[in-house]
C-alpha cells in the first residue's frame, strides 16, 4: 500500500503531492515500483495535527481519486475518518476505506463501507491525534489493542460489512511509545487470532527516528524495511509504505526465503 498525502502537512512528505497532477504522476510511479494499492489522504493524522474541514478534504482527495482512475486501474484506498469523504471517494473509484479511528469518529462510516461492500481497515488509534501522544499508557498492550480492534470489527459487522472485507491495523505509532511500538511488532502474530489480515504501518515513523538518531523522516529507509520485514515474518498481509520500490524488493527476498517446499 503505497502512501500518497495530499496535505500541505503530513510528518514526512506534506506539501510534496498537494498538487493534483504531482499527486497523480506519484501515484503512477509508486504503482510502476509495485505497489498493489494507492492509498489517499487528505488529512494529515500526525501527532499534534488538527481536524480538517470536510469541504477542505474532499477537495483534496476526490479530484485526485478520480484522476488516477481513469488513468490505472489499481486499487484505490481513501484514508480518512469522514464517511461523508469515504462515501465521495468510492464514487470516484476508491474500493477501500482506510479509518484510522477504527469507526469510532464517525458513526456513519461503517454504514458506507456496508453499502458499497468495498474492502475497510480499521485501526487502533488510543486518544485523537492531537493528544495521542501525551504520555499514553497501557497494562496489556496486545490485549487492549485486540479488544478495541474486536469492538470495531463488531460495529462493521452490525452494519453489514461482509467479514472477508474488514482488515485490522494496530495502529503503530497512534498513542504508543518507542517500546510500545517495537512490543507490537514483536507480538503482532498474536492479532492473527481475530481471524482478519493485518495491515501494518511503520514507515518512516517517529519511534524509527528515536532507535536511528534520524530526526528527517526520509532518513529513516533502512529502519523502516526492518520493520517491514518483521511485520511480514510475523504475520501481516499488507504494508502501508512511503518507499514502495525498497520495501518491495525486501519483501521478495523476505518471502522468498521463508518459501517452504
Amino acid at each position: 500500500m503505497g502512501v500518497l498525502n495530499v496535505t500541505p502537512d503530513s510528518f514526512s512528505d506534506g506539501g510534496r503531492f498537494f498538487d493534483k497532477d504531482k499527486a497523480i504522476a506519484r501515484a503512477l510511479e509508486m504503482e510502476e515500483e509495485g505497489a498493489d494499492i494507492i492509498d489517499v489522504g487528505g488529512e494529515s493524522t500526525r501527532p499534534g495535527a488538527k481536524p480538517v474541514n470536510q469541504d477542505e478534504e474532499l477537495d483534496r482527495v476526490v479530484p485526485v481519486i478520480r484522476s488516477i482512475r481513469k488513468v490505472s486501474g489499481i486499487t484505490i484506498s481513501v484514508d480518512t475518518r469522514n464517511a461523508v469523504v469515504a462515501e465521495a471517494a468510492i464514487k470516484a473509484g476508491a474500493g477501500i476505506i482506510n479509518d484510522v479511528s477504527g469507526l469510532h469518529n464517525d458513526r456513519n462510516m461503517a454504514g458506507v463501507a456496508a453499502k458499497y461492500g468495498c474492502r475497510l481497515v480499521v485501526m487502533h488509534m488510543k486518544g485523537e491525534p492531537e493528544n495521542m501522544q501525551d504520555d499514553p499508557r497501557y497494562t496489556d498492550i496486545i490485549a487492549e489493542i485486540s479488544a478495541s480492534l474486536k469492538g470495531s470489527v463488531d460495529i462493521a459487522a452490525k452494519a453489514g460489512v461482509l467479514k472477508e472485507n474488514i482488515i485490522i491495523d494496530p495502529g503503530i505509532g497512534f498513542g504508543k511509545t518507542v517500546e510500545h511500538n517495537l512490543e507490537i511488532l514483536r507480538r503482532l502474530g498474536e492479532f492473527l487470532t481475530l481471524g482478519f489480515p493485518i495491515c501494518v504501518g511503520t514507515s518512516r515513523k517517529s519511534f524509527l527516528g528515536y532507535i536511528l538518531g534520524a530526526d528527517d523522516a526520509k532518513d529513516r529507509l533502512i529502519g523502516t524495511i526492518a520493520t517491514c520485514v518483521i511485520a511480514v515474518m510475523n504475520g501481516a498481509g499488507i504494508l502501508r509504505v512511503h518507499d514502495v520500490k525498497e520495501v518491495r524488493e525486501a519483501i521478495a527476498i523476505t518471502d522468498s526465503v521463508a518459501m517452504k517446499g
